[in-house]
């Protein structure tokens, strides 16, 4: 079955809600990858890219209806600072949607319903940088610097052919704005999702003037928050539902909390599917999870979401 029929992500979001997967990041090192460096999970789209399909699988066979690429730490700055030149990048781009869309393919054959979505991640600008930046914001950079940082890659990932952009883990208004720019006229849709902390953004403005900023953008089809404290995202989701008027995207993190200095994951899980009746009551319709939400939660989300 084809992951692009009908019917099309807007249509199968307005009939909603759907369930999208969790950390990709953690599948993959519970499946023994080491993801240490700056290219994060986006090291393996060359590396060993059975390993990307064997983890969007995982996700899908647990009732994900949404993949999101392990391009979210990919970028031509990044890959350049590793050797690579443009157009292998560019083809490293277009390869993470590759492999989820193939993932989507051997999940439908083995008997998955579908039809399977496919979001193509662009991380913040911070998330390039790999020092924890993208949970801070105020790069010191333009609106007009970071949309021309966002587009190219983003027309990498437009060219794909994914049913979505996710924009994701966004931690301030500036850069809201700069992607809200650089998407236009690629002709997929997207979806805005906040980094937050209580109702501000990570940098620390008003979270409700942050989500109002898609009100207006004909391309995004949801706004909403991902790698936020579960208690954030009940909070976010009405808020983000009153000031855009759109559907909402929410897929938090486990309730952990990650030391950059560190680089590891404390505190105690919080996340639970008990949570996803409220937030489909105010507006959610694309659900799932973030860091350290793995395929067993997603299969909690999706009997909570599908029944």
């Amino acid at each position: 079955m084809s992951t692009t029929a009908a019917p099309s992500f807007a249509a199968a979001l307005a009939a909603g809600p759907l369930v999208l997967d969790g950390g990709l990041s953690n599948q993959l090192e519970s499946a023994g990858h080491d993801l240490g460096d700056a290219l994060w999970s986006a090291r393996l789209l060359a590396e060993d890219p059975d390993a990307v399909v064997a983890a969007h699988r995982a996700y899908y066979e647990a009732g994900a209806q949404v993949a999101i690429t392990s391009s979210y730490q990919a970028t031509f700055e990044g890959f350049a600072a590793r050797g690579i030149g443009a157009a292998e990048a560019a083809g490293l781009l277009r390869r993470s949607v590759e492999l989820a869309r193939e993932a989507a393919r051997q999940a439908t054959a083995d008997g998955v319903a579908g039809p399977l979505y496919v979001a193509a991640s662009a991380g913040p600008y911070g998330a390039m940088l790999a020092d924890g930046s993208e949970y801070r914001g105020a790069y010191g950079l333009s609106v007009a610097e970071l949309e021309r940082f966002h587009r190219p890659r983003l027309e990498a990932l437009a060219a794909a052919g994914p049913d979505v952009l996710a924009l994701e883990t966004v931690p301030d208004t500036d850069e809201a704005r700069a992607l809200l720019r650089a998407v236009r006229g690629l002709g997929v849709p997207a979806w805005l999702s906040f980094s937050a902390a209580g109702d501000r953004t990570r940098a620390g403005q008003p979270l409700a003037d942050a989500f109002a900023l898609a009100a207006d953008a004909p391309e995004v089809v949801a706004v909403g928050v991902n790698c936020c404290t579960p208690e954030d995202a009940d909070r976010a989701v009405p808020m983000a539902a009153r000031a855009a008027g759109k559907p909402v995207v929410v897929y938090p993190n486990s309730g952990e909390s990650w030391d950059a200095r560190a680089r590891a994951w404390c505190g105690t899980p919080a996340f639970s599917a008990d949570r996803v009746a409220a937030w489909t009551a105010a507006g959610a319709r694309l659900v799932g999870g973030c860091c350290r939400v793995g395929p067993e939660a997603v299969a909690a989300l999706a009997r909570q979401l599908t029944g």
